[in-house]
């Protein structure tokens, strides 16, 4: 049993998977930022190769035309530098930016943007020459291995028929005559270049799941981290408990500063107490403002006997009400009656105290309950 609970078998909670991204522990794959790389440079030079192009002529149509005199001339030699540059200038820096965005989409595609300054501290484990030899001829240096000959094949192999087929294109190229011959060669480098870089999508299609698959398996927990932190998540069931007890307290308190609204407390007479309160002439129906049982219910006979708060015993009437009533919800259609004549023996007790009325005769005990709400 004990060897079963130390076997990383469970799935890896939210809190394990936010704590490996802290510490910059997140799923990466190396193949999928190179395609990005590789593919972005490919297209950046398809559409900007034309504005490079233009400028690389420019450089070179200036710098084979400096006559002698300006060879030596220092201020027209940097001029021409100058002059020079600002032809290849914006198109280099076009086609850098279009590769960096796309470098950075590629490597953040899979695990998102994570910052850690947790990964940038140094790790001197890592100069331990023991460890390195485990990391050389370990599981993942095997798995780079493989990765790097399917690349390698995978490159080959689309090397190899995008040559085929553009064999016949690429003999025809001698027979051509410049400049048209060299655009025409640029194309076909540029479609082949794109094409081949593409190839490599294979190996991140394969990739990229692998070291999600990874990623999760190296996260996975014991049963007994599992507990550990649910305990600490959730707090330890004394904690619980006393937490518990506390809220019960603060909704006592919060109830029993509703009883003193009441217009009857009616009971079992000792192990049950409801406050019922209803607003004459009102549409709704009496709310129940405070239950309890035992000392609970004792308390609130208390408090009602302290605010001249009448008490009426009716225990089939208190233990229906207190199973089938929330706290400050309106009692259920079926105790009406019985709640009704209790109500009305409550207003008749009210004339009486003030000379306006006989005294009025207590409700029957036994109120007119139906069966299903009974209890």
């Amino acid at each position: 049993m004990a060897e079963t609970d130390q076997e990383r078998t469970e799935d890896p909670t939210e809190r394990r998977k936010q704590q490996a991204r802290e510490k910059g522990q997140v799923a990466r794959s190396k193949e999928m930022g190179t395609a990005f790389v590789l593919v972005s440079a490919a297209i950046a030079f398809m559409w900007f190769g034309d504005w490079l192009y233009e400028g690389a002529r420019s450089v070179f149509q200036t710098m084979f035309t400096i006559d002698r005199q300006q060879a030596f001339d220092t201020t027209k030699i940097y001029e021409a530098f100058g002059i020079a540059f600002g032809f290849i200038m914006w198109p280099v820096l076009i086609i850098f930016a279009f590769v960096l965005v796309a470098t950075f989409f590629g490597n953040s595609w899979l695990g998102g943007i994570s910052f850690s300054t947790k990964a940038m501290a140094p790790k001197f484990s890592r100069m331990n020459p023991l460890n390195g030899f485990k990391r050389m001829f370990g599981i993942q240096a095997l798995v780079e291995l493989v990765k790097a000959i399917a690349k390698f094949s995978v490159v080959a192999v689309s090397a190899f028929f995008l040559l085929k087929w553009q064999f016949v294109d690429i003999l025809q190229m001698s027979m051509g005559q410049m400049p048209n011959m060299m655009a025409h060669a640029l194309d076909i480098l540029l479609w082949m270049f794109l094409l081949l870089c593409c190839s490599i999508f294979l190996i991140v299609v394969i990739d990229a799941p692998f070291q999600l698959w990874k990623h999760n398996k190296d996260l996975r927990m014991t049963k007994q981290e599992v507990k550990d932190e649910h305990k600490d998540t959730e707090g330890s069931p004394e904690v619980k408990g006393r937490i518990r007890r506390l809220q019960m307290e603060m909704a006592n308190r919060r109830m029993m500063q509703e009883v003193p609204k009441a217009d009857v407390v009616v009971t079992n007479p000792t192990h049950y107490a409801v406050a019922l309160k209803y607003e004459d002439g009102g549409s709704q129906a009496p709310v129940l403002l405070a239950k309890g049982t035992d000392e609970t219910a004792a308390k609130i006979r208390e408090i009602a006997l302290e605010y001249d708060i009448p008490l009426v015993q009716s225990p089939a009437l208190a233990r229906s009400v207190y199973h089938t009533t929330e706290l400050e919800k309106e009692i259920p259609q079926g105790l009406f009656v019985a709640v009704a004549q209790i109500l009305a023996y409550v207003y008749q007790l009210r004339l009486f105290k003030q000379g306006q009325a006989k005294r009025p005769k207590k409700p029957d005990s036994e109120s007119p309950i139906p069966e299903d709400l009974r209890y």
